[in-house]
């Protein structure tokens, strides 16, 4: 007769616990992580001790965060969560390889305030002495028509040569490094900012923290964050890199897709500018369901 070390009934006692009125999708995902965690603390004969130390970090991921910087989805980067999550939902979308441009993860630093900028602005405002400044533009395309798509939002967001972004350095006037577009009656999109930099993300949290316990660098690529979105199409979050970069092999958030290495260029007769990018953003259209309307209202209003 076979024994047990530990009691074999508890698991299924805790899900059978999930009451009738539980949504499906609900009781799936409560039913999966109640299982893997529980057979973790199991077969790694989890402690109090460690245990507590988990939960201490969780608890200081949060005191952490703010609408500034979110710590907990960093600790999620550090273990390739986010950007595991990331690939499923692009997966799911239905979408070829190379199809759309391809996605990729949020990171703690976006800011839902960020304010609108006119094209040709420069969102470069507390310029560091080492800064290379860029000229960025391109379009946003329907990417069943290849049709340019007027009045698109894209939104960016990059570090300073520091390695920090507006919110967590004093001396970077607030949004600096931060604008929001809208594409004009040929789908275009332009503004300055700098080509960007690596940086290690920061290891003054538990991400930090992990990424020491665990004897890894905390380096991020040179990358620009990019979110588009166009009533009627699927909300686009993305990251480009820099294909000279360092760290484009082991990204601490193993966030580098190879569609989203990009080159920066020699710019002639631009005194604001000695690089330039062109880099297009192709969209694709929501299919008319409830489902994909319930999704883009949520990202909406997370934005």
């Amino acid at each position: 007769m076979a024994t047990h070390r530990f009691n074999p009934q508890f698991t299924d006692d805790v899900i059978n616990s999930i009451g009738p009125k539980t949504s499906p999708r609900m009781r799936q995902l409560m039913t999966g992580l109640i299982r893997h965690v529980h057979d973790y603390a199991r077969e790694n004969e989890l402690t109090v001790d460690e245990w507590m130390a988990g939960v201490k970090m969780l608890n200081w991921a949060g005191q952490m965060s703010d609408d500034k910087r979110n710590e907990g989805q960093l600790v999620c980067d550090v273990i390739g969560l986010e950007s595991l999550v990331d690939e499923i939902t692009f997966t799911l979308a239905g979408e070829a390889k190379d199809a759309p441009t391809a996605t990729a993860i949020l990171g703690p630093f976006f800011r839902a305030d960020t304010p609108y900028r006119a094209n040709g602005d420069d969102i470069v405002i507390s310029k560091p002495k080492d800064a290379e400044m860029a000229f960025m533009h391109g379009r946003v395309l329907d990417f069943e028509t290849g049709l340019p798509l007027v009045g698109a939002t894209v939104e960016v967001w990059q570090a300073s040569t520091n390695g920090l972004y507006e919110q967590q350095d004093d001396k970077q006037v607030e949004f600096n490094l931060r604008g929001k577009f809208l594409t004009n009656a040929e789908g275009h999109y332009y503004f300055y900012c700098m080509r960007p930099t690596p940086y290690p993300v920061p290891d003054d949290g538990p991400a930090g923290k992990l990424l020491e316990l665990m004897d890894r660098h905390p380096f991020r690529p040179a990358h620009i964050h990019i979110i588009a979105t166009h009533d009627g199409y699927r909300p686009l979050t993305t990251q480009i890199f820099d294909a000279k970069s360092k760290y484009l092999e082991n990204d601490s958030v193993f966030a580098v897709k190879d569609s989203l290495v990009v080159d920066f260029i020699p710019r002639d007769g631009d005194a604001r500018a000695e690089l330039e990018l062109n880099y297009d953003v192709k969209l694709v259209k929501f299919e008319q369901s409830s489902s994909d309307h319930s999704t883009h209202s949520i990202h909406k209003a997370s934005l």
